[in-house]
């Protein structure tokens, strides 16, 4: 049975987000509190920034995302729950991404791990699917980044695959080019704000989380089929 399948069963339709919207603030608090440890983790070149726009932006923007994606998916409940185990990994990344320009490995390990762990039991994905998605996408990133010279970092292809392994194959590709036009319109905001530079490193790795969440709820099988109280909000 499905998290939002059980609350419609107890509650009716109306509060079926009785499910999400828990799951949404839990999730606002961690960006939130990601946000926050990434200022001083690691602890290379901390930061110490105070709590600013940044942190309520990571955190509506997790709380929206884990709640969509909980309220979306019609999946068993314990694949929705691998799913956001891996979203609350995504959401610490993307803090430590924005704030370091970096993506350590004790986050990527256990994500990878997961990932892929998930890939023989994934009840959307074929393990074809996630593995030619993984191959191909890592490759694909990989040759960018020698033509872009550094315009993919290694940390990136790190975190592509695990990706990869969770949309699978052609799904992976439609999240990395979300992220490529999403990553060219704010760069080329910064440069008409002057607010970066033309060698200034912007890191791709949000916009990949971002393209994968996005990924995740518009396409018809990731999630599951729409479930009821989906179509009918979308009505």
């Amino acid at each position: 049975m499905t998290l939002v399948a059980t609350a419609v069963g107890f509650f009716g339709l109306p509060t079926a987000a009785l499910v999400a919207v828990p799951v949404g603030v839990a999730f606002a608090a961690l960006g939130a509190g990601a946000e926050r440890l990434a200022s001083v983790w690691p602890p290379d070149e901390p930061s110490r920034r105070r709590p600013g726009l940044r942190t309520l932006a990571l955190a509506l923007a997790a709380g929206l995302a884990a709640g969509a994606v909980t309220w979306r998916s019609s999946l068993p409940a314990w694949a929705t729950a691998v799913h956001l185990a891996i979203l609350a990994l995504l959401v610490v990344l993307t803090a430590t991404d924005m704030e370091q320009h970096r993506l350590p490995h004790l986050l990527l390990d256990p994500l990878l791990l997961i990932a892929v762990a998930f890939v023989p039991f994934n009840p959307s994905v074929d393990w074809t699917n996630a593995l030619i998605g993984a191959v191909t996408a890592t490759a694909v990133l990989g040759v960018l980044g020698l033509a872009l010279r550094g315009g993919v970092a290694f940390g990136d292809l790190l975190l592509v695959a695990p990706l990869a392994l969770l949309l699978g194959w052609p799904a992976i590709f439609v999240a990395i080019f979300l992220a490529a036009l999403l990553s060219a319109v704010v760069g080329i905001g910064l440069l008409v704000t002057r607010r970066a530079g033309m060698r200034s490193y912007i890191p791709f790795g949000p916009f990949l989380v971002i393209g994968t969440v996005v990924t995740l709820l518009r396409d018809p099988d990731l999630l599951g089929p729409a479930t009821a109280a989906v179509t009918l909000l979308g009505r």
